[in-house]
C-alpha cells in the first residue's frame, strides 16, 4: 500500500463516500467505529454552515475524519442565465401548483454560491486533515496553503487525463470513479457523459500516475475489494451500499423504492442538477432531461432544491432525486458500522 493507512490515519483502507442528502454525522461516526474514512460531505455550503456541520459531527467522535467539498467553476449571472432562470422557475412553479406542493423559490441573485476558497478558512480551523473534492480541482494557492496546515487533498477522476492533471498539481490521492458509481460524476474536463468503466480506468490511471489511488464504483463485497487490488487500488470508496443503513438520511419510503428497484430504472441524469448523476428514473426525469428546463449547475440544484423537499414531505418518490450506482440489489439496513466491517 502506498501510505494510505499513514495518510488517512486508518485500520482498514475504505473509505465512507461523502453523499450530500444521505451521509449523516451518524454515519461518519459508524464508519470511524469500523476503523474505516468517515467522510463528511459540505459541497458548496457557506463557511458558517461547514463549521456547524464539522462541529456537530465532532460531537460524536474524537476520531479524524474526511470533509468533502465542491469545487466547481460557478458560471456568472448574466441576462441570458436569468432568462432561462426564469423560465425553469415558471415551469417549477406550475408543476408544484399542480402537485400541490408549497414551496417557494429563490430569485436566482440569492442562490451564487461563493466559491470554495471561502470555505477553507473554517476547515482548517476545525482541525481537519484530510480534505477530499470533486467536480474539479484547487488552484495552487489553496493546494498550497492546505499543505502547509498539514491537510492531506483527495481529488476526484472520471478520466485518465483528469489523474494525470491531479497528481501534477500536487494532490495527495485521487478517487478514481467510475461509471458505476452513483450519485453526482466528479468529471471536470469535459461536458460529455463520462462513459469510462470503472475496472479498465482504474487499470489506465494506475499505469500513468505513482500517488495513491481510491477506487469508487460498484463495490459490493469482499470480491469487489479483492479485484480491486489486483488491478492496482490502494482503497476503496463505498457509497451505494450504505444509503439504506441505519444512518443514512433517506426515509423510509425512500429506502423502499431503492428495494424495489429493477437494473433498468438507473439512469445518468443532469435534470435535477444541471451535472450528471447517476440514480433512479422517475417523472421528474421524464419531464425534464433532455428540455428546455435545465440550467448549468449549480442553478439548476438550487432552483430544484425546494421542489424535491417538498416532494420528500409529500412522501412522493417520483419527483425527488435518489443517486444510487450499479451495486443497489438487497441493501443493508444494518449500521453503517456493520456493513463496512463485513468489507474487511
Amino acid at each position: 500500500m502506498r501510505n494510505i493507512y499513514k495518510l488517512l490515519n486508518i485500520q482498514h483502507p475504505i473509505i465512507q463516500a461523502p453523499m450530500l442528502g444521505v451521509t449523516t454525522p451518524e454515519m461518519v461516526a459508524a464508519a470511524l467505529r469500523a476503523g474505516c474514512l468517515g467522510s463528511l460531505p459540505l459541497g458548496d455550503a457557506d463557511a458558517e454552515t461547514c463549521a456547524q456541520k464539522i462541529r456537530a459531527t465532532q460531537q460524536l467522535t474524537d476520531q479524524p475524519f474526511a470533509a468533502n467539498i465542491f469545487v466547481n467553476d460557478i458560471p456568472p449571472i448574466s441576462e441570458a442565465l436569468k432568462q432561462q432562470y426564469d423560465l425553469v422557475k415558471k415551469k417549477l412553479t406550475e408543476l408544484s401548483t399542480e402537485l400541490e406542493f408549497e414551496v417557494e423559490f429563490p430569485e436566482i441573485e440569492s442562490i451564487q454560491p461563493k466559491g470554495y476558497p471561502s470555505q477553507l478558512p473554517a476547515i482548517i480551523a476545525s482541525g481537519c486533515k484530510v480534505l477530499s473534492f470533486t467536480f474539479g480541482n484547487l488552484d495552487k494557492a489553496s493546494i498550497d496553503l492546505l499543505h502547509q496546515e498539514g491537510i492531506v487533498l483527495i481529488g476526484t477522476c472520471n478520466s485518465l487525463e483528469e489523474a494525470i492533471a491531479l497528481e501534477r498539481s500536487g494532490i495527495d490521492m485521487i478517487c478514481v470513479q467510475g461509471i458505476e458509481a452513483g450519485g453526482h460524476r466528479g468529471t471536470f474536463q469535459s461536458n460529455n457523459i463520462p462513459m469510462n468503466a470503472g475496472f479498465s480506468l482504474l487499470q489506465n490511471v494506475r499505469a500513468a500516475v505513482s500517488c495513491p489511488l481510491i477506487y469508487a464504483g460498484g463495490i459490493k463485497d469482499k470480491r469487489s475489494i479483492a479485484a480491486l487490488a489486483a488491478l492496482g487500488a490502494d482503497g476503496y470508496q463505498v457509497g451505494s451500499l450504505l444509503i439504506c443503513s441505519k444512518e443514512s438520511a433517506l426515509q423510509a419510503f425512500q429506502k423502499e423504492r431503492v428495494d424495489r428497484l429493477k437494473e433498468a430504472e438507473i439512469i445518468l441524469t443532469r435534470s435535477f442538477s444541471g451535472r450528471y448523476a447517476r440514480g433512479i428514473k422517475n417523472k421528474f426525469i421524464d419531464l425534464f432531461e433532455d428540455s428546455e428546463f435545465i440550467l448549468p449547475y449549480p442553478y439548476q440544484n438550487k432552483l430544484t432544491q425546494p421542489f424535491r423537499a417538498a416532494a420528500k414531505k409529500h412522501l412522493n418518490h417520483e419527483w425527488l432525486s435518489i443517486w444510487v450506482g450499479e451495486s443497489f440489489r438487497d441493501l443493508s439496513r444494518d449500521s453503517t458500522e456493520t456493513i463496512l466491517k463485513s468489507l474487511q
